[in-house]
């Protein structure tokens, strides 16, 4: 039998960013939300200015870079999107490596993850403009190629996620046996 979650997200502690502060407690916040599921809530969290500061710069460094290489590689409507592909794919590949990174050789630094992740890749990697891309291209009548590029870009991200976190985690444990890492 499966077990029932005891909480919905936003009830724990454990649902906050580990990148965010929790702010002191609030007066004005409810402490209990009603309704026939009424469950005890935290006080919200308070702006965290740094780290929406360096996720702002993060997002302007990989929009930038993400600009600078479709206007380097621009396609047309009917065909196959090759530098958000690209883009996608090793977006993909970074996060898996930051991921490891960020958790398992620097998880004290608390403004890495907001601005590597969020920001920096999360202004590189482009799903959205992947998704305007299949419908421009079914629009322009080549399905073959849209699902092609809807297919190919799904598998190879998860692809690269896996491929980057797994050699991460191989080069993190290589210098750890070599001592070399700081």
């Amino acid at each position: 039998m499966a077990e029932i979650p005891t909480h919905l997200p936003g009830d724990t502690q454990a649902d906050v960013d580990p990148d965010l502060e929790p702010a002191a407690p609030s007066d004005h916040a409810p402490a209990v939300v009603g309704g026939p599921f009424a469950t005890a809530r935290r006080s919200p969290v308070g702006v965290a200015w740094p780290v929406l500061a360096i996720i702002s710069a993060g997002g302007v460094a990989g929009a930038l870079a993400r600009y600078g290489l479709t206007a380097a590689f621009p396609h047309t409507t009917e065909e196959f999107a090759w530098a958000t592909f690209g883009i996608n794919a090793s977006g993909c590949l970074l996060i898996g490596v930051l991921m490891v990174l960020v958790t398992d050789v620097w998880p004290t630094r608390r403004l890495l993850r907001p601005f590597l992740g969020t920001g920096v890749l999360g202004g590189y990697t482009t799903f959205s403009t992947h998704i305007v891309d299949i419908q421009q291209l079914l629009a322009a009548g080549a399905a073959r190629t849209a699902l092609a590029y809807l297919a190919g870009t799904l598998l190879t991200a998860l692809a690269a996620v896996y491929t980057g976190t797994t050699l991460a985690r191989w080069a993190v444990a290589r210098i750890h046996h070599h001592g070399k890492i700081r």
